[in-house]
């Protein structure tokens, strides 16, 4: 459904996306999607075409400029080769100015890793009017909530072996400190538990898909974007 892009970071330089667009394109809203440690992978894409069938631009930056992997090792490798300012300031922005372009209202919506990243991007620009974490938060010296001005959703796994549960509610108070506008839900499921990718003998440890959770989550983001995007 979606095809690959080029647009430009805020400094000039070129980065690509995947850009799925929906049925009636004039005046709909956007949603920059921000990938796990896993890279620009079918499953991600799988979320951007979802969300544009839903009536949304949707637009992942390509944050490791090509490379993808199914293997544990190499995503650790590629997550910490990556600079997560840079990424935020400047591809996710980016992304988010391009959307703007041809888009009317527009949410970042980001998993894992890229939940990190789609609050650390709320903090760093002034395009989103709301965002959406899955599972994924920054050490909280990172977080300036007072720099947080749109409403935000986040979806949380009370069994997350990466991402303490404790950690979420100390972001939760940080961000009411601040006044943020928030909603937080939280699922007794593993982490990754919206991602379908993650069942079977394959799959990540301390990983699984819940079909269940999954669907009210999104039903949730759905009705979230409507009310913030219109």
């Amino acid at each position: 459904m979606g095809t690959n892009v080029e647009f430009h970071r805020p400094d000039g330089k070129s980065v690509s996306g995947y850009l799925a667009e929906p049925a009636s394109p004039s005046g709909a809203p956007g949603v920059v999607v921000v990938q796990e440690w896993w890279g620009l992978n079918a499953q991600i894409r799988g979320v951007a075409d979802r969300l544009a069938d839903a009536g949304f631009h949707a637009l992942v930056p390509d944050l490791y400029r090509g490379k993808s992997t199914v293997e544990e090792e190499e995503a650790q490798h590629l997550m910490q080769g990556l600079n997560f300012a840079d990424a935020a300031s400047q591809d996710i922005r980016g992304a988010a100015q391009f959307l703007k372009a041809r888009a009317g209202k527009i949410a970042i919506s980001g998993y894992c890793m890229g939940g990190a990243l789609a609050l650390l991007s709320l903090g760093a620009s002034s395009e989103f009017d709301a965002g959406v974490l899955w599972y994924g938060l920054p050490p909280l010296d990172y977080v300036d909530a007072s720099r947080i001005k749109v409403p935000l959703l986040g979806h949380w796994a009370t069994q997350d072996e990466f991402f303490a549960i404790e950690n979420v509610d100390a972001l939760e108070k940080k961000l009411r400190g601040a006044d943020v506008r928030l909603e937080f839900h939280r699922y007794l499921a593993h982490h990754a538990f919206a991602n379908e990718t993650a069942v079977g003998p394959g799959r990540i440890a301390k990983t699984q898909y819940d079909a269940v959770w999954s669907r009210l989550a999104w039903d949730r983001t759905m009705r979230f974007l409507g009310r913030c995007l219109g």
